[in-house]
C-alpha cells in the first residue's frame, strides 16, 4: 500500500456556518421520537490506511441529509491536529447513509462509517458516545447547591420542566463575585434548523457576560457558537458534543475591580473548560456582552438566557471565593 499522506488527502477545505437560512423550530428532546436521522449522527473513530487514526462528526440537517467532517488524528480535543479536516455531503437512501467529497466516499451503515481515500486508501470508524469526565460531578461540602432537580428555590425565575430539569429562563436569587462554577447542559434535536435557530440559549456569568449555548455540534467553534464568549473570543477548540447529549461547563471566575472612585483597574477573567477541556484560560474580559440583565461589570446573578428553544439544564453548583 502507498505510504498515506493525511494533508495531501485532506487537502485545506474548512466549514463555515451561516445564521441566513431558514429556521425551523420543530424539536426533538428524546431520542424515541427523534427519527432515524438521530442514529445517524454522532462521532465515529477509527483508522484511515494501517495506522492513521481517523475522527468524523456527522451532523444532521434534516430529510436524511447530512454533513460530515472527517478529522485527521482523532476527533476534537481527542487528538485532532486543530486544522485538518475535509467535509462530506451525506443522504440516506434504503437505510444506507451515503457521503461524497474531496477525496473521499463512504457510507454509514449499523454504525460503522467505511470508504475510501484516493489512490484507494480504505477507512473504517465506528460510532461511539463520549461523555465529559465532569459529568455528573458532586458538589463539595462548601458549596452551594443552585439546581438538583428537587426544587427551584434558589431562583427567581425558571420553570422545571420534564420532571426534574430546569427550563429557560432562569435567574437566580444570590448574586456572585468571585467562583468556581459546574453547570450541565442539554440542547434539543433541531436537525431542520440552522445556526441561531438550533438550541440556542446562553450562561451569563454576573448576569453580564454570556458564554453561548447552542447547538454547534462539528461547526467551526466562533464566538457566535458553543462555548464562545459572544462577540469578544471563540473558544480554542469546537467541543461541542451532538444534540440530546449532557455537556458541562466548569467555569473559573474573577470578577473586575474598582477602586475607591468607582474606576475599573482590572477587567474579570475566566477560565471555562467545556466537557472537560480548557476552551478559554485566564481569558480577561474587557466588557459585558447584550442580553444580560446588569451592566455594571459588578457582582451578579447567573441568568440562563431564553432564546426560543428548549434547552435544559441540571446540576448547577457554585462555590464562592472569599
Amino acid at each position: 500500500m502507498k505510504s498515506l499522506s493525511v494533508l495531501a488527502l485532506f487537502g485545506a477545505l474548512m466549514l463555515s456556518s451561516s445564521d441566513s437560512h431558514a429556521q425551523v423550530k420543530k424539536s426533538h428532546l428524546d431520542a424515541q421520537s427523534a427519527g432515524p436521522d438521530f442514529q445517524v449522527q454522532g462521532e465515529y473513530v477509527g483508522k484511515i490506511g494501517t495506522d492513521t487514526v481517523l475522527g468524523a462528526q456527522v451532523i444532521a440537517l434534516g430529510s436524511g441529509k447530512f454533513d460530515a467532517v472527517l478529522h485527521a488524528g482523532g476527533l476534537p480535543g481527542a487528538g485532532w491536529d486543530g486544522k485538518t479536516k475535509v467535509e462530506l455531503t451525506g443522504e440516506t437512501s434504503d437505510g444506507v447513509t451515503h457521503f461524497t467529497g474531496r477525496n473521499f466516499k463512504g457510507r454509514i451503515q449499523d454504525g460503522t462509517f467505511a470508504g475510501t481515500a484516493e489512490d484507494g486508501v480504505l477507512f473504517e470508524l465506528n460510532r461511539i458516545v463520549r461523555r465529559s469526565p465532569t459529568l455528573e460531578a458532586a458538589p463539595p461540602e462548601e458549596a452551594l447547591v443552585l439546581f438538583d432537580g428537587s426544587g427551584n428555590s434558589e431562583w427567581a425565575e425558571g420553570p422545571i420542566e420534564d420532571g426534574n430539569l430546569l427550563g429557560v429562563a432562569a435567574r437566580t436569587k444570590k448574586k456572585f463575585q468571585d467562583f468556581t462554577l459546574h453547570l450541565e447542559f442539554r440542547t434539543p434535536f433541531m436537525p431542520n434548523a440552522r445556526g441561531q435557530g438550533r438550541g440556542n440559549s446562553g450562561m451569563y456569568l454576573l448576569d453580564q457576560y454570556e458564554c453561548q449555548v447552542l447547538d454547534s455540534f462539528g461547526l467551526t467553534g466562533e464566538n457566535n457558537e458553543c462555548g464562545g464568549i459572544y462577540q469578544i473570543a471563540k473558544p480554542r477548540v469546537n467541543m461541542c458534543l451532538p444534540p440530546l447529549s449532557w455537556q458541562t461547563y466548569d467555569v473559573e471566575f474573577k470578577a473586575a475591580r474598582f477602586d475607591e472612585s468607582g474606576n475599573k483597574t482590572q477587567n474579570a477573567v475566566t477560565t471555562i473548560r467545556h466537557n472537560g477541556v480548557v476552551i478559554h484560560e485566564n481569558l480577561s474580559l474587557p466588557r459585558i456582552t447584550p442580553g444580560g440583565a446588569q451592566s455594571d461589570e459588578r457582582p451578579g446573578a447567573l441568568f440562563l438566557q431564553h432564546h426560543g428553544d428548549p434547552v435544559r439544564y441540571r446540576n448547577i453548583w457554585v462555590v464562592e471565593h472569599r
